[in-house]
């Protein structure tokens, strides 16, 4: 906390008693396992948050650039990842994955949220249905969908005919119209004004509409009739955002609406562990150190969460950054010292040396 850039360097230099090769050891070589930290993390986490009603599981990305390097063995070995893993697994594979480990360790969570880039895949949807999840899936405006049951069937065989029919076919009544066109086509009076929760900024208002679609890829045996939620900002009109649930028919509107805007804390949570606990300043060149690091970053979100819930009555308004600025100026700081600071410039400056040296004899 301590350090204004979490890498092994800049911490050293700002944590007393610490060494930068012993931190990189801690994340690379030492003997711990981070999955299980992890897993530990998101049961406290659950503690605080989750339950069965009124908690979702969010899947969203952090998006760090990564990259596939699964067609190279020789370069997965070279970063210690282990074989098991070097296999590629797209996005939908792994939120699959996701969501089965959270209900395997105990993590509580009445439905799965997620943004339009995951929303968009009707595979990943109706896996999800099929294994009991209620969804809560932003869309794309562009999405197709039925206002009526298709109701898919497969075409009688002629008398004498002895071709099978190939191909469903669906009603003819049944036509997929975009998201973005039915709204198009709807009247003033079908949104409803939906207070979902307080903020800082004073009640979060939204008007929104709703209607059950049915959702089909012309391929499978039925259609999904699911609810479809299009929610506005008040105070943005234009800013417009289409989500689908497969959520009980009886589930109310404000229900849904609010479960469709819950996603805005994960965003959220990704901007305060990115700002303040060093999710993206890690220097980790392996596959283990870089899930280290990550598992630490969690473990400082979940002492952040659970510090602000302990002081809720009497700081309401606590921030992660409060947080981060009261631990920074009270904990121990090695640089406190101007001969510290001094010997630490002329070993930065060693380095670089060493460095451009390096470089030089390269060239020549």
């Amino acid at each position: 906390m301590q350090a204004q850039k979490r890498n092994m360097e800049r911490m050293a230099e700002a944590v007393p008693d610490s060494d930068e090769q012993v931190l990189q050891n801690f994340l690379t070589h030492s003997s711990w396992d981070h999955r299980g930290i992890m897993d530990q993390v998101a049961s406290n986490a659950n503690t605080c948050i989750g339950a069965e009603v009124g908690a979702g599981l969010y899947i969203d990305e952090s998006a760090f650039e990564k990259k596939e390097w699964t067609d190279d063995p020789a370069r997965c070995d070279e970063a210690c990842v282990p074989r098991a893993q070097q296999v590629h697994r797209t996005k939908l594979e792994l939120a699959e994955d996701i969501v089965r480990h959270a209900r395997a360790i105990g993590v509580r969570f009445e439905w799965v949220g997620m943004d339009g880039g995951y929303g968009q895949s009707l595979g990943l949807l109706e896996s999800l249905h099929a294994q009991g999840e209620v969804f809560v899936a932003d869309i794309h405006s562009d999405r197709h969908v039925y206002l009526h049951d298709p109701a898919p069937q497969l075409p009688q065989q002629k008398p004498g005919s002895g071709r099978k029919p190939l191909g469903l076919r669906y009603h003819s009544n049944a036509q997929s119209i975009e998201v973005r066109k039915w709204l198009q086509k709807q009247p003033a009076s079908a949104w409803c004004a939906q207070t979902l929760r307080d903020t800082t900024r004073g009640e979060l208002r939204v008007e929104v509409m709703h209607r059950q679609v049915w959702l089909w890829d012309k391929h499978g045996p039925t259609a999904h009739r699911w609810h479809l939620i299009v929610r506005r900002e008040v105070n943005s009109p234009a800013t417009i955002k289409y989500s689908l649930s497969n959520a009980d028919d009886q589930t109310s509107v404000n229900k849904l609406a609010q479960m469709q805007a819950q996603r805005f804390w994960i965003e959220r949570a990704f901007q305060d562990a990115k700002s303040h606990v060093g999710m993206a300043q890690y220097q980790a060149r392996k596959w283990q150190s870089w899930h280290r690091h990550m598992a630490l970053v969690m473990m400082a979100m979940q002492f952040m969460l659970e510090t602000r819930i302990d002081h809720a009555e009497l700081h309401p308004l606590l921030s992660c950054y409060d947080i981060q600025i009261l631990m920074a100026t009270t904990m121990p700081d090695r640089r406190s010292d101007p001969d510290e600071v001094i010997r630490q410039l002329h070993e930065r400056h060693r380095k670089r040396q060493t460095s451009i040296d390096s470089a030089t004899q390269n060239l020549s």
